[in-house]
């Protein structure tokens, strides 16, 4: 375990893992100092807590403060590139992320959850399964709740279901969940990785690289990128898979999920007893229900819990109906591959909003798609011009300077029996403070119609 008691510890990045870290270090008896080069307009919320719970911290810049310290702890929202991170690996100061120094102070068992789509999905679907199976469990990492904020009351006997990004993983050393899982690996986040599709490959497969002959591995036995990937390790893998039958894991066979351990069926559902639509989440639950064999839950207390389970805010979340007309909160979805299971999800006509902050986005991945479900994009954020540029020869396009603009726009021209879709392909950070924060906008601006 890392030793933290009066220890100068400084943390860069004031969002929730900041200041999650900072009052873990400070209740550890370190000496924590945050430091984010944003504007103090951003962090009102986070610089109230850091004063609330008497933390030094600046803002605006990186000063020099911050290299007067033995351990350097990353924020996800951080580049691993950034200036203030290699100006301290030159100077030899220790840079773990804050998942890695969080898990040293967890008692708890750690189930972590990495994948390019369908993370926070999983992620609170196997808390509510395990918790209504009669495992205490807990969601946190990279669905909201910082695992620093949580790791200190996790008791030994209880789980942690931890959403984990590969801007988390990439300063990891000694990072040890008791289950890994890799949903799917698919291009995103390029800008923070060089352009290069391979690093973020190798971001993501440091999840399981601390694991032994104890823990497990659950993967997608469908995505070739991730099986093509793997490297040696030590861990019992299990898969799952929506095209072949799998000797050790979970897979699909005549509209029924089977899960075998070792070739003997442990469990069966139909497809039709889960509570979450579309092959993705299909695919989603059956990493979970691989999560739930391993802990050895009760067969009929993880059918009730699948079936019971609501779905998450802001991933192709019902908003509401007005004259026939749906409205989908699918703010979650950051990528193409996001708006591509969305697009299938729908056998209706769809007015799209579309558009942010742009990932090095390609949308020849969705064009068949588009050009067949379809009717109209409404383009928002600073990458509208791009959507505007690829889109408008082969489906109308008009670009809008607001959430709420798109939102009356689409409601004006949808008609009856129709969609209206925000599954935005982008980052947030353009026009909100996070994909949260523009879910909410848009359903504040849906209800006011």
């Amino acid at each position: 375990m890392m030793e933290i008691k009066d220890k100068k510890i400084s943390i860069i990045g004031a969002a929730k893992s900041g200041v999650g870290a900072a009052k873990l270090v400070k209740a550890l008896g370190g000496i924590p100092f945050v430091s984010d080069s944003a504007s103090g307009q951003k962090l009102a919320d986070s610089i109230s807590k850091l004063k609330e719970n008497n933390i030094e911290f600046e803002i605006g810049s990186h000063s020099k403060r911050v290299y007067d310290c033995e351990l350097l702890v990353v924020s996800p929202g951080v580049p691993s590139d950034a200036v203030v991170i290699k100006n301290a690996l030159n100077k030899n100061i220790k840079v773990v992320s804050e998942i890695e120094l969080a898990s040293f102070f967890c008692k708890g068992k750690i189930i972590a959850i990495t994948g390019t789509n369908g993370k926070t999905t999983t992620t609170s679907l196997c808390t509510h399964v395990l918790n209504e199976c009669g495992l205490k469990t807990y969601s946190a990492g990279n669905i909201g709740v910082a695992l620093s904020e949580i790791a200190p009351d996790v008791k030994e006997d209880e789980f942690v279901s931890l959403e984990v990004s590969s801007f988390q993983l990439d300063f990891i050393e000694d990072f040890k969940p008791k289950i890994a899982v890799i949903l799917n690996i698919t291009p995103d986040h390029l800008n923070r990785y060089e352009n290069k599709f391979e690093n973020y490959i190798n971001s993501k497969l440091r999840i399981y690289k601390n694991l032994d002959e104890k823990d497990y591995l659950i993967m997608n036995k469908d995505d070739e990128t991730l099986t093509g990937s793997l490297t040696s390790h030590k861990s019992n893998d299990l898969y799952f898979s929506l095209k072949e039958a799998q000797p050790f894991g979970a897979y699909l066979l005549n509209d029924n999920v089977i899960f075998n351990y070792d070739s003997f069926m442990e469990f069966s559902c139909g497809v039709s007893e889960i509570n979450l639509k579309g092959e993705h989440n299909i695919a989603n639950a059956m990493a979970v229900i691989s999560i739930a064999k391993i802990l050895k839950c009760d067969n009929e207390k993880i059918k009730k819990a699948l079936g019971s389970f609501q779905g998450v805010e802001h991933r192709l979340e019902f908003v509401r109906k007005i004259n026939g007309i749906k409205f989908i909160n699918d703010s979650k979805a950051t990528n193409v591959d996001s708006v591509w299971y969305a697009l299938r999800s729908f056998e209706e006509p769809i007015f799209l909003i579309l558009g942010g902050q742009d990932k090095g986005n390609d949308y020849n991945k969705i064009k068949d798609l588009v050009i067949k479900k379809v009717v109209k994009i409404y383009a928002i954020g600073s990458s509208a011009d791009k959507v505007f540029n690829f889109f408008h020869s082969f489906v109308k396009v008009e670009i809008k300077n607001s959430m709420e603009e798109a939102v009356l726009a689409a409601n004006s021209e949808a008609k009856q029996n129709e969609v209206v879709l925000l599954s935005p392909a982008c980052a947030s950070f353009d026009m909100f403070e996070n994909y949260e924060h523009r879910g909410r906008v848009f359903k504040q601006a849906v209800n006011k119609l």
